[in-house]
């Protein structure tokens, strides 16, 4: 049974995948069309492929940016050019399974340290990454 979208989306993001860690995703429109692998580290083949865990890094660094600019935005503060958002994505055990934990790390070299965190801490609370992994796992946000 499906249930009813507490929202009137604005833009649906559609991907599939086959295999699991060592198989294959695709989205709709076909922009991601990737195999996938478990990393040696993991006990998997590693090599040449992706891993859900960068992609899920890659999601939540450029949609933070985005969260730091629209908050700069609103506080006419301009958002220099050299702000970087690296996302580090952590999969662990934790038994009986495994879990996530992120580490943001924000870097704007021409800003004042004490601004650019106070950009980052209102963008952590309107990221809609922030926004769903709160009170699921753990992020810690670093300016560097």
């Amino acid at each position: 049974m499906m249930s009813a979208l507490s929202i009137t989306p604005l833009y649906t993001a559609e991907a599939s995948a086959t295999g699991g860690r060592n198989g294959h995703v695709r989205s709709s429109d076909g922009l991601i069309d990737y195999d996938l692998a478990i990393p040696k580290s993991m006990g998997g083949p590693g090599g040449a492929k992706t891993n859900p865990e960068q992609l899920f890094a890659a999601g939540y660094a450029s949609c933070f940016h985005s969260a730091l600019g629209l908050v700069a935005g609103q506080a006419k503060v301009p958002l220099p050019k050299d702000a970087t958002v690296t996302a580090h994505v952590h999969i662990g055990r934790s038994e009986p399974a495994f879990k996530l934990e992120v580490e943001l790390k924000v870097s704007a070299p021409s800003m004042d340290k004490a601004a650019l965190q106070k950009l980052v801490d209102a963008a952590h609370n309107v990221c809609p990454y922030s926004l769903a992994t709160r009170n699921n796992i753990k992020v810690h946000l670093t300016v560097v």
